[in-house]
């Protein structure tokens, strides 16, 4: 759900310390509140409709569907039994938790059990971290360990569209529209989870919904026919959404989840023109052609499984190993892809002999060299695509994936997308941050004696209010930056308005 505009939430105060350590996909989300729904529906002639329906609805802005999905399955049956008051217990139990910090291993107790959930960090490895087993000594009752905190069951997810994954996984690099019409909105909900989390480690940049109604007061807007569809992955259960979104150019129709354990027939892809207003079969409807050929032998380890796989679908989680499979193969596919980019960005970083304290200035008479005022860091240089698409020939992502296909198409139509935008944003402001800092470095290991000697008061007190600005933008950035430089560069401070006169250190330093 969007956020209100306007008044800020207290809720954003202390987002940057843990978004700074988190991975981009499990960042605050800035804009946006996140649903998760416990939902009861039980037979009662007592009440006019004759069944008893009501839900309880975790909001948050941290994306952590397996954590609150566990939590809510442990609360919402005894708060449908005791109501209030179990509901004031679990807040009062909740209120207590630490704050999430990316990297740690957290203890979370609530109704008698202990959630032992592992929060990932940016400088971990990409494969999951389940809590680790020394974790749990010591612990009375022993803890529900939750292997990820985050990652849906890909493979349970993807079963009716195995074939068409790569497919899919096009369409949401390139930030497509699409409607996920679904039997149930559990299902709707995730499949659209598993469809925006198939691209990491890249963020998923466009607007996504697991469970959209008619009665959304975006409606309107998300279905009007007067623009373009939006960028936005649309779950819905209403069949009322294929007339009134038949404009929308991939629509993906799943079919009622078998209760058995067999494998259901995988979906076709079909013609947009085929989709009817009634009675629509399951089915991917696009007209859209794949850039890149399917990986036939990971199709083939994951549709032909063996007999003895299938004899263990009752178990809890008989899936493991295939979702394991698809999620590294997307994973790879993703990295084989975003490398060649992360290769050419780095290229445009100024080299770091080029990052100089000072200004360089020359007097025609006499001539001197004059180091003059703070030099700001040098800029990156622009994004060139057709550069970047010449580099692919010898740098592409033929060296990490073996699929053949049209790449370079892929990198176009990927130049168009949200996805380019935000991954280059966040890129171009993480490489602007390090020069900062790496300019700050230069400052602070510059003699500042030496260049203070022929300057006049003007010079010195800019150079003060130059290094103050650097010092709060480092500390209020989180620029990576050792915690000796910015004592350093404090230092630096002290001692150029120490060497002013009382009246000018009395202006820069008021009581």
């Amino acid at each position: 759900m969007r956020q209100c505009g306007g008044h800020r939430s207290p809720w954003h105060a202390d987002d940057q310390p843990y978004n700074s350590k988190a991975p981009m996909t499990l960042q605050r989300e800035p804009a946006h509140y996140i649903g998760y729904v416990y939902f009861r529906q039980v037979k009662d002639s007592s009440v006019k409709r004759g069944y008893f329906q009501k839900s309880l609805v975790l909001l948050s802005r941290l994306p952590f569907v397996r954590l609150f999905q566990s939590l809510l399955s442990l609360m919402a049956p005894e708060y449908f039994d005791k109501l209030a008051p179990c509901l004031e217990a679990v807040c009062n139990e909740i209120d207590q938790w630490p704050a999430p910090v990316p990297g740690e291993t957290l203890n979370l107790p609530v109704m008698g059990v202990i959630i032992q959930v592992c929060i990932p960090s940016r400088v971990d490895k990409l494969e999951p971290s389940p809590p680790k087993h020394g974790d749990q000594e010591n612990l009375r009752p022993a803890p529900m360990v939750l292997t990820s905190i985050h990652e849906p069951d890909l493979f349970r997810c993807f079963r009716p569209v195995l074939t068409h994954v790569q497919t899919l996984w096009e369409l949401m690099l390139l930030g497509e529209p699409l409607v996920v019409l679904a039997p149930s909105p559990d299902v709707s909900s995730e499949m659209v989870l598993a469809l925006t989390s198939c691209l990491q480690p890249l963020k998923f940049c466009c607007d996504f919904r697991p469970y959209f109604t008619i009665h959304d007061s975006e409606f309107k807007e998300l279905t009007t026919r007067t623009q373009a569809p939006p960028n936005v992955v649309l779950g819905v259960t209403n069949p009322f959404f294929i007339k009134t979104l038949q404009h929308w150019p991939h629509i993906l129709r799943i079919g009622e989840p078998k209760i058995s354990g067999d494998l259901p027939k995988q979906i076709k892809l079909k013609k947009p023109s085929r989709l009817k207003t009634l009675d629509t079969k399951p089915g991917l409807y696009t007209a859209y052609t794949a850039h890149l050929h399917r990986d036939k032998a990971l199709l083939k380890r994951l549709l032909k499984l063996p007999a003895s796989l299938w004899q263990g679908v009752q178990k809890q989680r008989p899936w493991d190993v295939q979702s394991a499979l698809l999620k590294r193969h997307l994973l790879e596919l993703t990295q084989s892809f975003i490398i060649p980019l992360e290769h050419y960005m780095a290229s445009l970083m100024p080299l770091q002999k080029s990052i100089t304290p000072w200004k360089v200035g020359v007097w025609v008479f006499p001539p001197q060299r004059r180091e003059d005022l703070v030099q700001t860091p040098p800029q990156i240089r622009p994004f060139h695509q057709d550069d970047f698409l010449h580099s692919l020939e010898h740098a592409g992502p033929q060296l990490t994936c073996v699929l053949k296909g049209d790449w370079l198409g892929l990198y176009r139509r990927f130049f168009k997308s949200p996805h380019f935008d935000g991954w280059y944003r966040q890129r171009h402001r993480e490489m602007a941050q390090k020069l900062e800092a790496l300019h700050l470095e230069a400052i602070c290991e510059a003699n500042i004696e030496t260049w203070m000697k022929d300057k006049s008061e003007v010079e010195v007190v800019d150079l003060v209010l130059k290094l103050r600005e650097k010092l709060v933008r480092a500390q209020g950035h989180q620029l990576p930056v050792k915690e000796a430089t910015l004592h350093r560069a404090q230092l630096y401070i002290e001692m150029v308005i120490g060497s002013l006169p009382k009246d000018l250190q009395a202006v820069l330093c008021p009581p």
